[in-house]
């Protein structure tokens, strides 16, 4: 019957969501996001430096009232409407992402667990270790397929309104919030450039670690 024939989809839907993968994939997701700020705040303690947009949001942290975290949300919360704004719409983990990193990061630094290395060449290996989790954490939250952090929606979006490569776009990006963040007194050194070096390789294994198998097409009937 014609009344019918919508619940076909809402109940492949609902099948979806109470499906094994689903299941799967919102503690991978939230896990990845976990190990991100553990990530974070392990290379935020070492000294030695951090990755582009993590001195950015130091350097925001610095000149103002807010917290490493604060600073990361406010951000998100900006580049994610901008996103929004020219058309990239964010996908149902997005707000998690924007809204959960940065008090993590905040909760790992306060917590004292993170050890404060008093030397370069521990701190070296400190910031080694972050990067290990940050890529972890990213591949963890990407191959849970539920949608793009905000930052990365942002160079999408700027993308599609210059015309210009997704790569070009990030590097420039990335070379401009390094810099801000530098003259606003973000920390930057030899484990920023490590970062990197070392951040693609890192995720690029992980999402090969943990890719999920492509879910099985659910039929349209009972």
């Amino acid at each position: 019957m014609p009344r019918t024939a919508p619940a076909a989809p809402l109940r492949a839907v609902a099948r979806r969501l109470r499906g094994p993968s689903f299941r799967r994939r919102v503690p991978q997701y939230l896990l990845g996001l976990v190990t991100m700020a553990v990530g974070l705040a392990v290379m935020l303690e070492a000294g030695v430096g951090v990755g582009p947009w993590a001195v950015f949001h130091e350097g925001i942290a610095v000149r103002t009232a807010l917290t490493f975290g604060q600073a990361l949300i406010l951000v998100g919360v900006v580049v994610q409407a901008f996103a929004w704004w020219a058309g990239e719409s964010p996908g149902p983990g997005t707000a998690l992402n924007m809204l959960l990193v940065g008090p993590f990061v905040d909760l790992f630094l306060a917590s004292g667990w993170v050890p404060v290395p008093d030397t370069l060449g521990l701190g070296l290996l400190q910031v080694t270790a972050g990067v290990v989790l940050i890529g972890a954490g990213s591949g963890l939250y990407i191959t849970a397929r539920f949608g793009a952090g905000p930052r990365d929606g942002f160079v999408l979006a700027a993308s599609r309104l210059s015309g210009a490569t997704v790569r070009r776009v990030r590097t420039l990006l990335e070379i401009v919030v390094l810099a801000v963040g530098w003259l606003l007194g973000g920390t930057v050194g030899i484990g920023t450039v490590l970062f990197a070096l070392a951040i693609g390789p890192a995720m690029q294994a992980a999402i090969r670690l943990f890719s999920l198998p492509a879910a099985r097409p659910v039929p349209a009937g009972d």
